[in-house]
């Protein structure tokens, strides 16, 4: 029995600390982020006519700007071709369906893609974040080429 005790002292003790009555978890957290259910969230992806050619991937975020009725939309892009430069922008409608720019053009500056093939960009823009509607943010193959869709993210509204 001596040779079990050691075993039976550990299981004991492993009791009492698993289910030590003392113990209090800490109170419950809420989180300060008012924009937490006003983000819209997409996938970028390159469109089905660019695979095997470029297949850019990434996500897109648009969300309650800084100041009073702006919108801050965020792009991050990976596998995307080393050195490029690429325009962007918010569109009202899908990736299959636009309906046009949201804001001015000068307000998206061109995504620039590092050595690695990643890149990020943001615009603030003069716009009250929508709760409801179709939106999307595309990436065009370069300022002269701005009508070649090279990725594209439908935007998920908020949840309620």
């Amino acid at each position: 029995m001596s040779e079990y005790r050691p075993l039976l002292l550990a299981a004991v003790a492993l009791a009492f600390v698993g289910c030590n009555p003392f113990h209090r978890s800490g109170a419950v957290e809420l989180s300060d982020d008012v924009n937490l259910n006003t983000r819209w969230h997409g996938s970028m992806a390159s469109p089905t006519t660019l695979a095997g050619v470029v297949e850019i991937s990434g996500s897109a975020t648009m969300a309650p700007g800084g100041a009073a009725r702006t919108t801050d939309v965020t792009l991050d892009l990976g596998n995307a071709t080393p050195g490029g430069v690429h325009p962007w922008g918010l569109h009202r409608g899908q990736c299959d369906d636009d309906q046009g720019l949201v804001g001015q053009r000068s307000e998206y500056r061109a995504i620039e893609i590092d050595g690695d093939g990643r890149g990020s960009a943001s615009a603030n823009i003069d716009l009250d974040t929508p709760m409801t509607g179709r939106y999307s943010v595309r990436v065009t193959a370069s300022a002269q080429n701005a009508n070649r869709i090279v990725a594209c993210a439908n935007l998920a509204p908020p949840s309620m």
